[in-house]
């Protein structure tokens, strides 16, 4: 089967790493990709938000089958573009319609999805230029801490967490008054903060039937313990200690199932993934968040423990046939942790050479690359989050030391990494 993989990231390199191991794929391109993609397959330099490049592409390698790593393309509608094409329509396509995009694009929609089907999460408001001054009393007597978030997307940092009134009406004018976030800002939802641990679990769906893939948690804070600022994440395991049987039970009665079941009634086309960003308040799941994609870094813990064949799951969803499928899970632990560049998440260089990338790591170790790039015959810096280490092994603590054993043995100028992912679950020293 002749696919096409649509971005640049860790998640796209994790992605095409299991895609290239089926049998079904052949040949496979990346779009744009990076270097560690190119062991994966063919890298294409496409502009992925150019939508007519991508369909010129796919009409001339007769792609069979599109699957689509980010959100962008998504919410911007490169789903209804395709079907919408008479040459391109049949194409097996792996993400939601720009309706569907709109779980992740849009949070007041998603808030008032999760509304309409009763999915618990957390009390909110939603606030525009037109009622601004309301939105500036609400600040004034909420609660505290104070969640404030930018509707549209927003690159993961359209959310502020604010300790008190001032910094909350201080991010909220920001946000509406003086554009911080552009249009992604100009409707801000407000909501009750919610205390407890937090979790990632995403579903596929061909717009009835489900799969539950192996859970995660990432950890999202540049510094050790969780401190500093938010980055777009430096690290994660799977699975989840605390998502018990119990509790799993809990997050496909209340969230998955009538997410699904939402979407269908409604008559919204969705093919592809649901990431569903939990937390656990006292044992009880609520919804944070939708994504309409995998999640980075997750993704690289998803799929090192993911046994079923990605290519044959997404045709299954594709032929609306994925309850004749079932899910396997690789036991062993994983543990992915994240090297950025020195300043990230504020201002960081690029272009440093990486060494020690081609060394042999065993095979139960992977390297996905991030933001790299190759400049003569050198792989080199490219982002903030340059490349992660995913390693298995039969508990969480042997896996992270693993990844943290090959991380000795790649540098670059400036990098970091944290030496704690997956520090609240490790067993007390006796």
């Amino acid at each position: 089967m002749r696919i096409l993989l649509l971005g640049s990231g860790g998640r796209e390199h994790a992605l095409a790493w299991k895609l290239n191991q089926s049998v079904w794929a052949n040949p496979l391109y990346i779009a744009p990709g990076n270097p560690g993609t190119a062991q994966c397959g063919i890298n294409v330099a496409l502009d992925i938000n150019d939508f007519d490049a991508v369909a010129a592409f796919c009409s001339k390698e007769k792609i069979e089958m599109v699957f689509v790593g980010p959100e962008e393309p998504l919410v911007n509608g490169i789903y209804d573009y395709f079907k919408a094409h008479e040459q391109l329509k049949d194409i097996y396509f792996i993400g939601p319609s720009k309706e569907g995009a709109k779980l992740e694009g849009s949070k007041a929609f998603a808030k008032e999805f999760m509304m309409r089907h009763k999915i618990p999460t957390a009390a909110y408001r939603e606030f525009t230029i037109d009622n601004y001054q309301e939105g500036v009393d609400y600040l004034k007597q909420h609660s505290l801490p104070i969640v404030i978030k930018a509707d549209g997307l927003a690159a993961g940092k359209g959310v502020a967490i604010c300790q008190n009134h001032v910094e909350a009406i201080a991010e909220f004018e920001l946000m509406i008054q003086q554009s911080k976030f552009g249009d992604a800002g100009k409707k801000v939802v407000v909501e009750e903060f919610l205390t407890g641990i937090e979790l990632s679990v995403f579903a596929i769906t061909d717009g009835k039937n489900y799969l539950i893939l192996p859970e995660a948690k990432d950890y999202k804070r540049i510094g050790e313990g969780d401190t500093g600022l938010n980055t777009g994440g430096m690290g994660a395991i799977s699975p989840v200690p605390f998502a018990t049987p119990g509790f799993m039970y809990k997050v496909e009665e209340r969230v998955i199932k009538p997410t699904i079941n939402g979407l269908h009634k409604e008559g919204i086309e969705y093919t592809g993934f649901v990431f569903f960003g939990l937390i656990s308040v006292n044992g009880d799941p609520y919804v944070i968040e939708y994504n309409c994609r995998m999640g980075d870094p997750e993704t690289e813990v998803v799929m090192a423990r993911l046994e079923t064949d990605l290519v044959g799951l997404c045709i299954a969803a594709t032929q609306k046939k994925l309850d004749q499928v079932e899910i396997k899970t690789d036991p062993r632990a994983a543990a992915t942790i994240m090297a950025v560049s020195g300043g990230y998440p504020l201002g960081y260089e690029k272009g440093f050479e990486i060494t020690g990338l081609n060394e042999q790591f065993g095979k139960q170790s992977l390297v996905f690359h991030a933001g790299t790039k190759e400049e003569s015959g050198k792989i080199v810096t490219n982002g903030g989050r340059v490349l992660c280490v995913t390693s298995l092994d039969k508990n969480l603590e042997e896996a992270v030391n693993i990844s943290l054993d090959i991380l000795d043995h790649i540098h670059y100028e400036g990098i970091y990494y944290r030496t704690d992912i997956g520090y609240e679950f490790k067993p007390p020293v006796s």
